[in-house]
Formats: structure tokens, C-alpha cells, sequence
């Protein structure tokens, strides 16, 4: 079963990129290889903490920064060290017109693998790709979450695997993820 942390965000994120069309895109992913089943006109795939965005743009053999369609980042953000500094290195490795898409939890114990640092809400994140560059106009940012989950997620296995009878909806003053 699925973590019931990231069914919903699981389901919108797909949408939000099937929209873009991935087989026109070159695709990297610090996280691993999440995106990787989305069908990108390719997909490279950087495993963080082994690549750090923090410590620069990714640059091929040569030293040439790699250049990106889009970048993906899923439930990695939350354990860089210097979020700021990683969306430079992001911003330089994008083409012209690039996505970078980007998920990470908001309510959930504290897990430090690597380290656990930071925490955004749906507008913290808006905030934070603002003052990194981005195009205000073009984010898209959201969240989800409920009371129910909420509370699941304080159950001592974590995370919680969805079940039949776990209540999906959105309550926008209970993100567990953003």
C-alpha cells in the first residue's frame, strides 16, 4: 500500500505533468528515479545526498553545467541544507522556458536521512521559488492534507499505508504536504 501522505499529491503531481507533455522533455531528478515512469524524452537521475544541489549546478565530464526541460524533486527539499543556494544551481541547469516541479511533506515526524531541515506550506513554497527566481505568474503551488490523516501520521509505524476507509479530502488548514 501507499503512504497515505502522498497518495492525493501522487495522483495531482502526475496530472501536472502528463499537462507538459513529458515525452518532449529532458528530464533530471535529484531525488532518484520517481519521475523515471512518466515517459521523458529522457531522464537522468542525480541521488541526493550523493549530488547536491547545494553545492552547485551538475556539470557533465567536460565541466559544462547540464542543462534541463525540467528538474524534479520529490520529498528531497525538506533535507537540503541551504535551500536557497540549491534553487540557484536548479535555476542555472533549466533551459529557457524549463519546469522545475517539486514536492515535499509539511506534516510529518521529523526524519533525519540524511539531516531533516525545513518545512513549507503550499505558500512558503511559492515564497521560497519567488526569491529564487522563479516567475511568480508560473508557479503552481499546492497542498494537502485532512484532520484524519493528520492524525495518522502520529501513529507509531510511520508512514501510514492508505487504507479503504481513509478520508481523501482536502482540508486546506491540515497540509501534510506540499
Amino acid at each position: 500500500m501507499p503512504s497515505l501522505n502522498r497518495i492525493v499529491m501522487q495522483q495531482v503531481s502526475r496530472q501536472w505533468l502528463r499537462d507538459l507533455d513529458p515525452a518532449r522533455l529532458h528530464a533530471a531528478e535529484i531525488s532518484g528515479n520517481w519521475g523515471e515512469r512518466l515517459g521523458f524524452r529522457s531522464h537522468q537521475a542525480f541521488h541526493f545526498p550523493d549530488f547536491d544541489p547545494c553545492n552547485g549546478p551538475f556539470r557533465n565530464a567536460d565541466g559544462k553545467v547540464m542543462k534541463f526541460d525540467i528538474i524534479l524533486a520529490n520529498q528531497v527539499w525538506e533535507h537540503i541544507e541551504r535551500p536557497y543556494a540549491a534553487l540557484r544551481s536548479v535555476w542555472k541547469m533549466l533551459r529557457p522556458g524549463g519546469y522545475f516541479w517539486l514536492a515535499v511533506p509539511f506534516f510529518v515526524p521529523y526524519h533525519a536521512v540524511p539531516v531533516d531541515c525545513s518545512r513549507w506550506s503550499a505558500r512558503g513554497l511559492r515564497n521560497l521559488l519567488i526569491e529564487g527566481g522563479f516567475d511568480e505568474d508560473s508557479i503552481m503551488a499546492a497542498q494537502w492534507g485532512n484532520r484524519a490523516a493528520a492524525l495518522r501520521n502520529l501513529e507509531p509505524a510511520w508512514p501510514p499505508e492508505a487504507g479503504e476507509t481513509d478520508d481523501l479530502t482536502n482540508d486546506p488548514n491540515f497540509p501534510l504536504v506540499s
